[in-house]
């Protein structure tokens, strides 16, 4: 009944935007890997519902301040069709969040996390919905803009989609400990992750759509210590290194698709320090000049053509494809600084690309939240 009230509250949309700027004005709460492993080794039901209250209170601050952010986007990006339905997808999730009483027990607690992940669900597809976006703002605007310059806007998608990758993370985690996993798992947390076991099927899965696109695809061998194992969450790692190894496979496959010469492979080489976990993916797929270095870690741009069209059903697909959104190196560098890693790209022009994909080990920086 009181959710039932509270939606007729917002019902229309002048008093939401009253409340979701009351909700963005609120201090956002960190949290550490560390702290989410401690926490959650006890999935007892009263810890569920601590972390339910949690939620509860984190999440619309969270998602109020992303709705706020894209209503007022430069260049006109607010207004552009795919930006506008990801800003409803906001506001939706807010409203489901502050419609949502107190949770007192168990068995409210059991129905906010049904909800949370209906909302997780509901986000699927933001990346490639704002990449559309960010698509539809280029086509209208001058050829001549040096896209390096929309500072504003590659701030902007910065601050989105790491505060997308903390939401995420936080409805995941607490979705994950409801259910029965490997006795080393903690949630979405591997407390025994081995970085060369996700390096391998992360490079499976790449060398399979490469497959799928070219009819062939260069080897990829690893080498690493394959008994070391180090607290992480996989699949985060799992699509990093799919990037990074997609990415290189379609420069070597292109660099070498007339040519006679065997492909050479993608090596790729794991190492664990006392505080991070660095892995290397080299390839010798003729790199990068230096002059489009810049551009790499940018959102408006990709060397391939893209595969988002504007008829695309954004809501029934989850295709993945080798390139195109112009989104997956920005993205990955966001994943691994997240959890206090960080992303290098070295290139040698005529050459190849050596990407440095750092993990922190100690697992105990807080959350950057945007």
């Amino acid at each position: 009944m009181a959710a039932k009230k509270l939606y007729k509250s917002f019902s229309n949309l002048k008093s939401l935007m009253e409340e979701v700027h009351r909700w963005g004005c609120m201090k956002q709460t960190g949290v550490s890997l560390r702290y989410m492993m401690e926490f959650g080794s006890k999935p007892t039901d009263r810890n569920l519902l601590i972390s339910a209250q949690f939620l509860h209170k984190e999440l619309p601050i969270r998602i109020a301040r992303r709705a706020i952010e894209l209503e007022t986007l430069p260049y006109g990006l607010s207004e552009k069709p795919a930006v506008l339905k990801v800003r409803d997808w906001y506001l939706d999730s807010f409203r489901d969040m502050r419609s949502f009483p107190e949770i007192k027990d168990s068995s409210d607690e059991r129905e906010f996390t049904q909800m949370i992940k209906a909302i997780k669900v509901r986000h699927n597809n933001v990346v490639p919905m704002m990449a559309l976006g960010v698509q539809q703002l280029k086509k209208g605007m001058n050829p001549k803009i040096v896209y390096e310059d929309l500072d504003e806007i590659h701030q902007f998608l910065d601050r989105f989609y790491m505060s997308r990758i903390g939401i995420r993370m936080l409805i995941g985690q607490h979705v994950e400990l409801h259910n029965t996993n490997p006795p080393h798992c903690v949630g979405c947390i591997d407390t025994k992750m081995s970085p060369m076991e996700v390096a391998r099927n992360a490079s499976e899965d790449a060398r399979s759509i490469c497959f799928w696109e070219y009819g062939s695809a260069p080897d990829v061998n690893i080498y690493g210590d394959p008994n070391f194992t180090f607290p992480y969450v996989p699949s985060h790692l799992q699509l990093m290194v799919f990037e990074l190894v997609k990415n290189s496979l379609r420069a070597v496959e292109e660099r070498f698709l007339d040519s006679d010469k065997v492909a050479p492979p993608i090596r790729i080489i794991v190492a664990d320090g006392l505080e991070d976990v660095t892995i290397k993916v080299s390839d010798e797929g003729g790199g990068i000049p230096r002059s489009g270095l810049p551009k790499i870690f940018t959102y408006l741009y990709s060397t391939a053509k893209s595969p988002l069209d504007e008829n695309l059903d954004l809501d029934s697909t989850d295709a993945v494809t080798m390139a195109g959104y112009g989104c997956g190196l920005p993205i990955s560098r966001l994943y691994a600084r997240y959890f206090g890693g960080d992303l290098q790209i070295i290139s040698m022009e005529g050459y190849g690309t050596d990407a440095y994909l750092h993990l922190s080990r100690l697992g105990d920086s807080q959350e950057p939240l945007p």
